[in-house]
């Protein structure tokens, strides 16, 4: 099938290219290696993967937040963001500046060999723990992520329960679909989740529903599967024009491990660089500059925009049935 336009998508709903709001958020990607290789990871992570944020480019992150008031949340994300040895220089470094801190965690990394006190210092920091838990079933979960990891991921939220997580301190949970599909209303999923979850002695907070996008190692599984045509079908039949607004890359300023700048962390995946034109954090010169400037689209922008929306923060609209 011809490729879609995400910019002709929006031009026939009557909407003007995407450009970006205020930035509000530093989303930085602080290394690639993981204890996981999940089926549908955008980035590829993998326990072989060794590129990595180093000590300068944490230092500027630090900086960067220090100097823009407006910048009220660090984003942290990987791989598993908690194997780069800067991670925790990061997180006190911004939590001493006042800025809410995400940790986009995988559970399992939490048993890995000296990350044995990492709970205890999300706590004590008062991270947001953003953990990926893809069912509530251990099938669904293994066969995205690997044998065991439902059972290890169960234990790791009954340690962060333990520490008030899920109590006080912000414990969410990430749900994406198995394959090609989109995902069930947030709301529903949520309930689901809560119940099932519930029975095994696990709180959270909120559940978020992320849609897998079609780039990367999930687009070479569609492709061996013979269902990248219609996945992307799916996608482009159920844009939905009321998801444009709220789209992260309008308020996202993505930082790879080298410190290349994107909209959006899929297109950092994609090397779909910030207002077209390579520059790093290092060069950044306010991120008061960056609004208005276009956001670079492409057809995986359909996946962000397809039935309720997906972003780092869950579905963007309350879209029955979507």
């Amino acid at each position: 099938m011809p490729t879609p336009s995400f910019a002709g998508a929006l031009a026939a709903a009557g909407l003007p290219p995407l450009r970006r709001g205020r930035t509000t958020t530093l989303q930085v990607n602080v290394g690639l290696r993981c204890d996981l290789a999940c089926h549908h990871c955008h980035v590829e992570a993998g326990p072989k993967r060794r590129e990595a944020l180093d000590e300068k480019l944490g230092a500027r992150v630090l900086e960067v937040l220090a100097q823009e008031p407006a910048l009220d949340t660090l984003d942290l994300t990987g791989g598993a963001p908690e194997l780069n040895p800067h991670f925790r220089a990061l997180v006190r470094g911004a939590r001493v500046l006042g800025r809410r801190v995400f940790d986009r965690c995988n559970l399992t990394v939490l048993f890995e060999a000296g990350q044995e006190d990492t709970a205890d210092f999300l706590a004590r920091e008062g991270v947001d723990v953003v953990a990926s838990l893809p069912c509530y079933t251990a099938s669904n979960v293994d066969a995205q992520r690997g044998k065991r990891v439902y059972e290890r991921s169960l234990e790791a939220l009954r340690r962060l329960n333990a520490l008030g997580y899920g109590a006080g301190l912000r414990l969410d949970l990430v749900y994406n679909p198995l394959g090609a599909s989109l995902p069930a209303p947030q709301a529903k999923l949520e309930a689901d989740y809560r119940r099932e979850l519930a029975a095994l002695g696990i709180r959270f907070d909120r559940l978020l529903t992320i849609t897998n996008m079609p780039i990367k190692r999930f687009a070479r599984d569609l492709a061996r599967r013979g269902e990248s045509e219609a996945y992307l079908s799916l996608l482009v039949n159920h844009f939905n024009p009321a998801t444009a607004d709220a789209l992260m890359c309008r308020s996202t300023l993505s930082v790879a491990y080298d410190g290349q700048l994107y909209d959006c962390d899929f297109n950092q995946a994609l090397e779909l660089p910030l207002a077209g034109r390579r520059a790093t954090l290092h060069e950044l010169d306010g991120v008061a500059a960056l609004e208005g400037l276009p956001v670079a689209t492409a057809s995986h922008c359909f996946g962000c925009t397809a039935g309720a929306g997906s972003s780092c923060g869950g579905a963007l609209a309350g879209i029955e049935g979507a």
